[in-house]
């Protein structure tokens, strides 16, 4: 069968592999879609990851359908739509340096376990909407590292997929207003179409006086100056002016969640940090998250569809990943099979 792999530095390839076959015990998938995140182009540029430099396995966000199923696995039956948590594979990570990767015909589950790498879905969800399960349980996982409560005022700075997936991520926990920074104007409607109560084009306006308006004054006699109201700030854009600018903005004790990669290191000011108190807690994954945030999948599937900007047929994922590492060509691009 076909499967896309790293095979050298910012270099992808067909390769043809052996189709899995199954024990007793295992579960075997038919890939049915598999998005494309921005991990991908970094595993790619480094040549893939250890131990399987230039023989890296892509693909970590898949959906599938369960094609055959050992007899000594419960939960899971032939025909069931599934989501995966590819980080519970016992031969490692699926598509994040593991023996398999979903831009593949098929995957093999070993050693399947009721619940633990699969959840089955509805059959009426969409491919291409189910392929966001997994980050979207990014997205969510910041969401929690952030500990919203009912009633908070959020700002989250980057509209692409991890920022949308968060902003619907807040709305599930109850806050009472989201705005959504970015200075993509395409990016800013869909926020708003998914949820956001504003957005603030950061190219445009000043986003601390908007905030102000929008959140109210939280400025302090130790906290002077522009202070928005705002209690939860988090950078999914990576951008290094975003750390600057929440920092320098936040009211007392507000909490800044980073989930984004930055890819060089960023100077802040402590000294002016100290008396604000600012909470800064920090998102990597999806410890518990990836089957929580299918129930909301499920319930709100055509909301989560506006995040998908791209679907290409397999046969295409080659120039998918291109496109994919192009700046500003697409925003979330999924990879669907038949």
């Amino acid at each position: 069968m076909k499967s896309v792999y790293v095979t050298g530095p910012d270099t992808e390839a067909w390769v043809d592999i052996e189709t899995p076959t199954i024990g007793a015990a295992d579960v075997l998938l038919k890939i049915k879609a598999c998005g494309i995140c921005g991990s991908d182009a970094m595993y790619s540029h480094n040549g893939g990851i250890p131990p399987r430099i230039g023989a890296t396995p892509l693909g970590h966000e898949p959906a599938a359908e369960v094609v055959e199923v050992g007899a000594d696995v419960a939960g899971v039956v032939v025909g069931d739509h599934v989501v995966i948590d590819t980080m519970a594979f016992t031969d490692g990570l699926l598509g994040s340096g593991g023996a398999q990767g979903a831009f593949s015909e098929y995957v093999v589950v070993r050693d399947a376990a009721p619940g633990r790498q699969l959840r089955v879905i509805p059959d009426h969800i969409p491919w291409h909407v189910a392929a966001l399960n997994e980050p979207m349980a990014v997205a969510y996982h910041a969401v929690n590292r952030t500990a919203p409560k009912p009633g908070d005022k959020v700002v989250v700075f980057g509209a692409g997929p991890i920022g949308l997936g968060a902003v619907l991520g807040y709305r599930r926990r109850g806050v009472s207003h989201i705005v959504v920074v970015d200075i993509v104007p395409g990016r800013l409607q869909t926020a708003l179409e998914i949820g956001a109560d504003a957005v603030i084009n950061s190219a445009e306006e000043d986003v601390a006086a908007r905030l102000v308006t929008l959140h109210g004054d939280g400025a302090t006699p130790l906290n002077r100056g522009i202070r928005p109201g705002t209690d939860i700030y988090l950078d999914a854009a990576g951008a290094p002016v975003v750390p600057k600018l929440i920092t320098g903005m936040a009211k007392h004790g507000a909490t800044f969640g980073v989930v984004a990669v930055h890819k060089k290191p960023v100077e802040l000011d402590f000294g002016s940090i100290l008396t604000s108190e600012l909470n800064l807690v920090w998102s990597m994954g999806y410890p518990s998250e990836i089957f929580e945030v299918t129930d909301d999948i499920i319930q709100n599937w055509e909301k989560y569809a506006l995040i998908v900007s791209h679907t290409l047929p397999f046969e295409d994922s080659l120039e998918a990943l291109q496109l994919a590492k192009t700046p500003g060509a697409a925003d979330k691009i999924v990879v669907t099979f038949d």
